[in-house]
């Protein structure tokens, strides 16, 4: 996915293509974001326009290098995210390792997924890397909530907050969602479910927005007196909001996004 191909944000797809070409790019960036966005795609698509030779501060999404980030194998680029339930202090300073090799190509660069689970330790550790960069790395630090990072954190780092982006407005992924809700609850035949998402499985980011949302759907279905929340127990409802972490964890875990949608809309459906 290239700048051209993300949807929205435009403001701040200008801004970040300015400051490549003026070759004013800042060491360090919070990209901030719901869980819904994929702001991994919207970091490898700000990557491709910081290296691509054949179109800079754009991304050509054919060459060598947009191709090694598309397979998520190109020797400059690292990537971490949260072990269990966050980031320690080991894996911060292999980090900090890895970043003082020379790289292949111009410079080196870091997606730190999951950035706001960050123990205290690891993130001070991180503090070092912010106050003095190796010349030309970019940190980039992907976060649903920038409370949880320190302020000594983000007064180091250009941050930016990320509107919903791609195919289906953020409306539109929630309208999908309880239309997927409702037709699960109604016990709808499965080729009719499966024809539902069809669409939105045919990319990742489409893929994570609709459980973000439909987890969404279901929670709200706790707190608002809504005619279709009161044909759930509660126990479905927490039932159904794990069965939709889960999906996201066996994607996140390689699994094909067919298969753990289809396996998702049969454990809650029938």
């Amino acid at each position: 996915m290239s700048f051209d191909q993300i949807k929205g944000n435009e403001k701040l797809k200008d801004r970040l293509s300015a400051a490549i070409r003026s070759g004013n790019i800042s060491h360090a960036y919070i990209f901030e974001g719901e869980a819904m966005l994929d702001k991994k795609a919207f970091a490898e698509a700000f990557i491709k326009a910081v290296l691509c030779k054949e179109a800079p501060a754009e991304g050509c999404d054919q060459c060598v290098i947009c191709s090694k980030i598309d397979h998520g194998n190109h020797e400059d680029l690292i990537y971490l995210q949260a072990d269990g339930s966050s980031i320690k202090d080991e894996a911060i300073e292999h980090l900090q390792e890895r970043l003082k090799t020379k790289p292949y190509g111009d410079r080196n660069v870091a997606i730190i997924s999951d950035a706001d689970t960050m123990t205290l330790r690891a993130q001070n550790r991180l503090l070092k890397t912010l106050e003095e960069p190796a010349e030309g790395t970019i940190l980039i630090l992907l976060s649903e909530n920038l409370e949880n990072l320190t302020q000594t954190i983000l007064s180091r780092c250009v941050k930016f907050r990320l509107s919903y982006f791609g195919k289906e407005s953020y409306e539109g992924m929630l309208d999908k969602a309880r239309e997927v809700a409702d037709m699960l609850l109604d016990g709808q035949p499965f080729y009719k479910r499966k024809e539902a998402v069809a669409e939105i499985m045919k990319d990742s980011g489409q893929t994570y927005a609709f459980l973000d949302a439909l987890e969404k759907v279901y929670r709200d279905f706790l707190v608002e007196n809504t005619e279709a929340g009161k044909l759930y127990k509660k126990s479905q409802i927490y039932r159904n909001v794990d069965l939709v972490e889960q999906a996201r964890r066996q994607i996140q875990r390689g699994v094909a996004k067919s298969y753990a949608l289809k396996d998702l809309m049969i454990k809650i459906g029938g």
